[in-house]
């Protein structure tokens, strides 16, 4: 697939150099690309060079599919920055929380319990078919499930979109994810973006991004 990462973090990085390890056509995208090749990218772009660069829009308008690697604070900006209509009829797999970091860690959470992050992308891009996948969880585990417990944890999607949840599936899949959990539609996101606060305190208590959470049934 033709794929656009937008971030250009840790998460992007990540989600961009598995991708086009896995044969996808990738582009990263971001606001100003003078700007980021000047910038401590430069260093993972060189180690990187299938992997492209772009502005938000160039990149969403070539892609079939779109991921959201942005803060949660940065994510409606940055897809509106994108452009609606680079995002109409396309999967936008969205792996942002909504975190506040206004007063500290651990951060708070900006929308929570009768709403998403998620769902506010969605009503905001009508035509795109989000799903909330793979937030979960640090970055490297994202990619590269099979580096804890050989992958036996589980990720979670919710969409409203049957197919593109198949499609997103078929990508954790792909980067060697064995149990995914499809929530049901994408009210469910309220499920998993509300893990973070206790992701955050395993990760205070444990001192290690190293961890996930398997559900056993």
């Amino acid at each position: 697939m033709r794929i656009a990462v937008l971030g250009t973090g840790s998460v992007g990085q990540a989600v961009a150099a598995r991708a086009a390890e896995l044969g996808h056509q990738v582009t990263i995208g971001t606001r100003d690309v003078a700007a980021t090749r000047a910038g401590a990218y430069a260093a993972w772009a060189a180690e990187h060079p299938g992997v492209g660069l772009a502005t938000l829009t160039a990149a969403a308008a070539d892609a079939e599919l779109v991921v959201n690697a942005t803060s949660g604070s940065g994510s409606l900006p940055a897809l509106t920055a994108a452009g609606a209509a680079n995002l109409a009829g396309k999967v936008l797999l969205d792996i942002a929380n909504p975190l506040d970091f206004g007063a500290g860690f651990p951060p708070t959470l900006t929308v929570h319990n009768t709403d998403s992050l998620a769902e506010r992308i969605q009503r905001e891009f009508p035509q795109a078919k989000v799903v909330k996948s793979l937030n979960t969880m640090t970055a490297e585990l994202m990619v590269h499930p099979r580096r804890l417990a050989d992958g036996a944890h589980s990720v979670f999607v919710s969409g409203d979109d049957d197919e593109a949840k198949r499609i997103v599936t078929g990508l954790l899949v792909s980067f060697g994810h064995t149990d995914v959990i499809d929530l049901g539609d994408l009210s469910t996101a309220r499920g998993t973006e509300m893990m973070l606060p206790l992701w955050l305190r395993l990760y205070g208590r444990l001192d290690t991004a190293d961890f996930n959470i398997k559900v056993v049934r």
